[in-house]
């Protein structure tokens, strides 16, 4: 029953411009680590900043930047519900779909039983903030 090691991947900021959003970042040395990204399955495009390297094994954990593509996407609908914001925590793991089938065998409420793809070509899946105290977390499969 080993799912991880788990680490923090990226917290997701929801945003209505990538740019106005990138300020602060990059004010505070932060550097994007790569270029936007339009995941057209999320509605939505990215932009990751990249925090200082920690442990030299790991990645370090990351900002995402999230702007929807158009209104009607679930980050969309998040800006005109609760505004700019955090949007959603990521969890990088070394078993994803066993972890998925783990936490759905103990009751928790997924939004997807399957991983889908994300940003990066990553396998990711949400868990419904109804089981995680009112955080949206996404689970991230590492490669």
């Amino acid at each position: 029953m080993e799912y991880g090691p788990i680490y923090i991947d990226h917290i997701g900021i929801a945003t209505e411009d990538l740019e106005a959003g990138s300020h602060f970042w990059r004010l505070i040395g932060l550097v994007q680590a790569r270029d936007d990204e339009t995941v057209d399955d999320q509605g939505v495009t990215t932009r990751f900043f990249s925090t200082s390297p920690g442990d030299p094994n790991t990645q370090p954990s990351m900002i995402e930047l999230l702007e929807p593509t158009h209104d009607d996407t679930p980050v969309g609908r998040f800006l005109s519900k609760r505004g700019r914001g955090i949007q959603q925590l990521c969890f990088s793991v070394g078993d994803l779909q066993g972890l998925l089938d783990h936490l759905d065998a103990n009751g928790v409420r997924l939004i997807n039983r399957k991983p889908t793809l994300g940003a990066g070509g990553k396998h990711i899946a949400f868990v419904h903030p109804a089981s995680t105290g009112g955080v949206l977390v996404e689970l991230t499969q590492r490669k």
